[in-house]
Formats: C-alpha cells, structure tokens, sequence
C-alpha cells in the first residue's frame, strides 16, 4: 500500500517544465548592397570620335579639310570616320573624295538608304585601297524632296545601288542613266522599304 501510495503521489507532481532553449545567436547580417547611382546620374556616353584610330583621325582630319566649302559635320561610328553633308553638295563631295590622294575613295562599297520616317538618310562607304582605309559620308532626304544627283558618273557600282533606293525608298536619282526598276515589276504600288508601307495589306496578285 505504501508503494502504491508513493507511485501514487509521484504520478500527481507536475512534470518539470523543460528550460527554455536558448534563442539562436543572431547571424552577422549580410553587407548592405552598393546604393544605386541616383537617378539622372548616368555617365554621359563616351564620345565616339575618341575611339577613332590614328589612321580614322588622319582619314577624318583629311576630309574635313577637302569638304570644308561644304561645311561638313565630323562624327564616327565603331570606329570609322564619318562626314556628314547637306544633299545638294553630295555628287561634289563625293568626286573630292574620289579623286583628292589624301581620302582616294577609289572604291564604293556600299550606298544605303534609310528611312527615319520623317526623312530618308543616304549613306556612300567609300574605301582606300593604298592606304587600306574606309570613310562614310552622309546625307540627308526630306520625305518632302525625295531627290538627290545621282553619283553614278563618279563610280558605276553606284548604279544599281541607286536603282534599289529608287524601287524600295522612292528617291529620285538626277542625272542617273537608267532609272528603271530593278527589283520591281513595273507598276508596282508604293515603295516597300519605307516604315510607312502597308504589309499586312499587300497582295502580290
């Protein structure tokens, strides 16, 4: 009975309530991030004539010069040397930078046309083969005078170059020995290089 009276007793007595576990040591916290560069305070962009090379800078420096009646803007692009002219010195610009040693555009490597919507761009990339060097001249169209003389009396790969600007952008070539269309089927509606040209409406028959 007194067992039983003592296992009794026991089994009444609370249980002990267990010791509070230690809260965990607070971790060292994580470096703040760097703050933002405040709005608006952007580096400005690295102007592109610094990135011209000696040989750019001399290219550039040249044509300036031989332009300089036409009052010529300098400007570069990755690295290559550009002029840029108002349309109506284009054929004269284009025949001095032809024919002067110190550019000696020999070559025409390319004539594009770019539409910026409210005005179309001609871009002539004209190379030096002795000394191996690549000058850009440019010019802008208006939407409004879509004209320009043609430059096909001064290289003849200009030709079809012209041709494709005339059938895609709409400009006109004076002067050009044979305006017809070179990717196009005659009486083909509107100029399917320009931004402005309805796509999702074509039927080509």
């Amino acid at each position: 009975m007194v067992q039983e009276g003592a296992n009794q007793e026991s089994a009444e007595q609370p249980a002990e309530t267990p010791a509070p576990v230690a809260a965990a040591e607070t971790s060292t916290p994580a470096p703040k991030p760097a703050p933002a560069a405040a709005h608006g305070a952007e580096e400005p962009p690295a102007d592109p004539l610094e990135k011209l090379s000696a040989s750019g800078k001399e290219s550039l420096d040249a044509s300036l010069d031989v332009l300089k009646e036409f009052s010529p803007e300098a400007s570069a692009l990755d690295g290559i040397p550009q002029v840029i002219i108002e349309k109506q010195h284009a054929l004269a610009a284009c025949q001095l930078m032809k024919d002067d040693p110190r550019i000696n555009g020999q070559m025409l490597l390319c004539l594009a046309c770019v539409d910026f919507s409210e005005y179309f761009q001609l871009i002539y990339v004209l190379q030096s083969l002795e000394p191996e060097r690549t000058v850009v001249l440019r010019t802008n169209i208006p939407y409004s005078d879509a004209t320009i003389s043609s430059v096909s009396s001064v290289w003849k790969a200009a030709d079809w170059y012209e041709r494709e600007a005339h059938d895609l952008f709409g400009v006109d070539f004076g002067g050009h020995p044979d305006p017809s269309p070179l990717l196009l089927y005659d009486g083909f509606e509107g100029f399917p290089g320009r931004k402005e040209f309805p796509f999702n409406e074509y039927q080509e028959f």
